[in-house]
């Protein structure tokens, strides 16, 4: 007999239906309400069904750093945009200025 055991108590989220979250399976429904209807509207065009599906599938299946889609989306615009950081290289010898403390090079 074998139990499973998640190990975070955090990451557990509640299956609903075949495995799958609340939230994934409303992003799916809305995925697939999405293709079918660009395959009637655009007259069959399947590569139009796929690039007007994914945006709710990666709202629905994304996650990164346990940060679901909006959230990694805000994080990066905070990091990227709102809070730009200008990172500058200066080199500092420390044995050179120990040595000129002591007098021995000018």
């Amino acid at each position: 007999m074998e139990i499973k055991m998640i190990k975070e108590i955090m990451d557990y989220e509640e299956s609903i239906f075949f495995g799958l979250s609340l939230r994934q399976c409303i992003c799916s429904l809305l995925a697939l309400g999405t293709s079918v209807a660009l395959y009637f509207l655009a007259g069959g065009s399947g590569w139009l069904c796929v690039l007007g599906a994914a945006p709710f599938a990666l709202l629905g299946f994304f996650k990164y750093h346990s940060m679901h889609f909006e959230q990694f989306l805000w994080v990066w615009i905070q990091s990227e945009l709102l809070y730009p950081k200008r990172l500058v290289f200066k080199a500092e010898n420390y044995l050179l200025e120990a040595v000129k403390e002591e007098g021995n090079i000018d």
